[in-house]
């Protein structure tokens, strides 16, 4: 057997040896029996559920707090006019109460639910899969914070705006319930707005999107971010709709540039193969 044969053997046989080590990784969840699969799930869902309970029973305790925070704007526009939050229905309050606690309840219970959520599912994917995979979540993570965070700091001044189109004579009383979906939306609008560069980035090392089709499509992104800005905020507050396009841009442009040295590494590895 010739040099070169021996050498195409061993190359074979270590790419053999690679891709069973893979499919060993990506099978070992898949060699769990089915009852074993329904055990462990119903484990993880019991304690994600039970977190989810806790914290709502701590967000109905807090929600006092809560909406002196989100009433705030409304107190300080009845300095200057007749304003309230107005409760259409005899449940009406008891009702706002339990949606502020579920949202805080599942926002304190995130780190339980996502954690149980990603160790089910863990054993299933290849070591290089649960790299990306976790790396992707730690990075969403505190975007999604930074995001909401925005938001909260956004919405009185949009109420403030919003409501201030009234003249001095007329009386602002607004619906408790729409009022608080109102702040909501803006606060998770902006935390999604924040983890779109992540997404694009994750669809870049999925092999799905190069980043030069990214670059290529730049005008058309940035309308997008104006527009889903403008949707999250009103469309009268300017002002707002910058605070929330300008830093989803530029984070847009740091994934840009991750996914150009993504593709540029990717590149050189393939040409030093051949």
């Amino acid at each position: 057997m010739t040099p070169a044969a021996v050498a195409g053997a061993a190359g074979t046989v270590a790419g053999e040896t690679v891709a069973g080590t893979e499919a060993t990784e990506r099978t070992t969840g898949e060699r769990m029996p089915l009852a074993a699969h329904a055990r462990e799930a119903r484990t993880r869902l019991t304690r994600a559920t039970a977190a989810l309970a806790i914290a709502v029973v701590l967000g109905f305790v807090a929600s006092d707090g809560i909406l002196d925070v989100l009433r705030a704007p409304i107190d300080q526009l009845a300095e200057s006019r007749a304003a309230s939050l107005n409760f259409d229905s005899v449940t009406g309050a008891f009702d706002l109460r339990i949606r502020i606690a579920v949202v805080a309840g599942a926002a304190l219970s995130s780190p339980v639910w996502l954690y149980e959520i990603l160790a089910y599912l863990a054993p299933g994917l290849t070591r290089r899969e649960k790299r990306y995979t976790f790396g992707f979540v730690f990075a969403a993570l505190p975007l999604f914070a930074a995001g909401c965070l925005t938001g909260v700091v956004l919405f009185p001044h949009m109420v403030e705006l919003l409501a201030g189109f009234a003249s001095a004579e007329d009386s602002s009383i607004l619906q408790a319930s729409y009022y608080v979906d109102f702040v909501i939306r803006i606060v998770l609008c902006t935390g999604i707005a924040f983890v779109l560069p992540v997404l694009l980035v994750a669809l870049n090392f999925a092999g799905i999107l190069p980043a030069r089709a990214i670059a290529h499509r730049w005008r058309i992104i940035v309308v997008v971010i104006v527009l889903f800005s403008a949707l999250a905020t009103p469309a009268a507050d300017v002002l707002s709709m910058f605070f929330v396009a300008i830093p989803v841009t530029a984070l847009f442009g740091g994934a840009l540039g991750i996914a150009f040295l993504r593709d540029r590494r990717a590149a050189r590895a393939a040409s030093a193969s051949l």
